[in-house]
């Protein structure tokens, strides 16, 4: 379980797409026995198009806007387990917010790992076209510096996502959470 001093904040987490922020998040709040949000999912709610469609027509500062104020919104209400999309963190506003109102963290994972994960699937339109080891690598190397600002860092290998979900739970419980204003 969780202490209750955590109860109170959002559990936000962050990391480029095939960390497991859905996967990990859904198992974590099944454990919490707390609501669980994907960004991505109420992105294509708002929109009435899916994310894919949102780039294509309109392009990624258009995209980054209307998640900036869809996750605004997702961290009202108290605590429960937000996934967000890849590049989320990146936004230093949404990052500023979440910094604020919730508890970041960065679930990490080696490239291998990732492009192991995104072959499953073939909606990530930052993919499409592309080699996704490279496409990864490079945006490693420009998200890490942000991703490397949440106070909590997981990394999530080849393994079960129960593993990453235990850490989480050991990472909490072993630290003190920053005061909720």
């Amino acid at each position: 379980m969780l202490r209750p001093d955590w109860r109170k904040r959002p559990i936000v987490l962050v990391g480029l797409m095939g960390s497991g922020k859905s996967t990990v998040g859904k198992r974590l709040a099944a454990r919490l026995k707390w609501p669980f949000v994907d960004a991505d999912t109420e992105i294509e709610v708002a929109a009435a198009m899916p994310i894919s469609e949102i780039f294509a027509r309109f392009g990624e500062p258009h995209f980054r806007d209307g998640e900036r104020r869809v996750i605004q919104r997702l961290m009202e209400g108290g605590h429960k387990v937000i996934a967000t999309g890849g590049g989320a963190f990146v936004d230093p506003e949404t990052r500023a917010l979440i910094l604020a109102e919730g508890t970041a963290i960065w679930l990490d994972a080696p490239i291998d790992v990732l492009v192991q994960r995104v072959a499953k699937r073939d909606h990530r339109p930052l993919l499409v076209g592309r080699d996704p080891h490279q496409v990864l690598s490079e945006l490693m190397a420009v998200r890490a510096p942000c991703y490397s600002q949440a106070p909590i860092r997981i990394v999530s290998g080849n393994g079960p996502h129960e593993l990453a979900v235990e850490a989480i739970l050991q990472e909490l419980n072993r630290r003190e959470p920053k005061a909720h204003n």
